[in-house]
């Protein structure tokens, strides 16, 4: 004889007789409200950001790597059957005598940028700290320059930087100091733009080192006052190193947006003259989209090497944040 075992059906319940009857109300309300499992919650709230990332970061880095290994032309690239041509892009932009120049000015637009970004800021924020009378009517005229349209402040300081009618000119000659030009003369023309770039991004390092200040415990202040220290000691042995990891953070963002600035040194002085104010950035937009004939390889080519540029520096970042959190 074949003995089974009949599970009990949680869908209907059985009668004296052995007749099945349907279940008790509650007992379906609690099947229809079984409980969604907490993993498919958490996959609900990140597939919004991951199919952003994927549309608007993955794609379009796939789409840059792509151009900088295949020979694009204007027909290819509408067509999409530009033949694979490997590292050679790479190895035009590398032997192109314009990499050297773009290579260097690229660095110290980047460098001296970030050097006065955040020495400036940093002032700035500690000044601001004291909460004077004011202080946040200041603080939100400052954030103007970063409130305005780029294309707005480029042109503003095309209009004060020039060499004919500029105000800037006009402020030297009324202290007898001769012309200069700021934006025609290949000694002037990368100072011209780092000015620029400066002045707008001093209100970023502001905001988040005002932030950093914010949290940093006032009873320290007031135990080394009595300790004896003055003020340039307090603020090296206490502000600067309890603002490391916010001066960090600030530091990389702003390394990543330098590396790409490209409106305002293109409005302002188109990468030039004579290439004197040409970066990467610049470099890749005229190589792609500045000829009659564009090159669209080389220019991807170089647009990734800030890509890459850019990674280097934020892993640097990332392995020093573990060693400091592991000690």
């Amino acid at each position: 004889m074949n003995h089974t075992t009949q599970l009990p059906d949680h869908r209907s319940v059985r009668d004296r007789s052995g007749a099945p009857t349907a279940a008790p109300p509650a007992a379906r309300a609690r099947i229809r409200r079984r409980p969604t499992s907490p993993q498919w919650a958490a996959w609900g709230f990140l597939a919004p950001v991951t199919l952003y990332l994927a549309l608007f970061y993955a794609y379009p880095l796939y789409r840059n790597i792509d151009l900088s290994l295949r020979d694009y032309t204007v027909r290819s690239f509408v067509q999409g059957n530009a033949p694979f041509t490997g590292l050679k892009n790479y190895r035009t932009v590398l032997d192109d005598p314009t990499f050297a120049p773009a290579l260097l000015h690229t660095v110290v637009f980047t460098a001296v940028c970030l050097a006065f970004q955040y020495a400036i800021g940093l002032a700035l924020a500690v000044f601001f700290n004291q909460n004077f009378r004011l202080s946040a009517t200041l603080r939100a005229l400052f954030l103007v320059p970063w409130l305005l349209p780029l294309i707005v402040s480029a042109s503003t300081w095309s209009w004060m930087l020039n060499s004919d009618s500029g105000i800037v000119n006009t402020a030297l000659h009324a202290i007898g100091v001769g012309p200069v030009n700021w934006l025609t003369s290949p000694s002037w023309s990368l100072t011209s733009v780092i000015i620029a770039n400066t002045w707008i991004g001093v209100p970023f390092n502001l905001v988040v080192l005002y932030s950093g200040l914010q949290s940093i415990p006032a009873g320290l202040y007031e135990a080394a006052a009595l300790d004896g220290a003055n003020a340039w000691q307090r603020f090296w042995r206490i502000t600067f190193p309890l603002l490391r990891p916010v001066s960090a953070i600030t530091l990389l963002l702003g390394l990543v947006y330098t590396l790409k600035v490209f409106d305002i040194i293109w409005i302002m002085t188109k990468g030039g003259p004579a290439d004197s104010s040409t970066t990467f950035a610049t470099w890749s937009y005229q190589l792609g989209f500045g000829n009659l004939l564009p090159a669209f390889g080389p220019g991807a080519a170089v647009g990734n090497l800030l890509v890459v540029a850019a990674l280097v520096f934020g892993l640097i970042h990332v392995r020093v944040q573990r060693k400091q959190n592991a000690s």
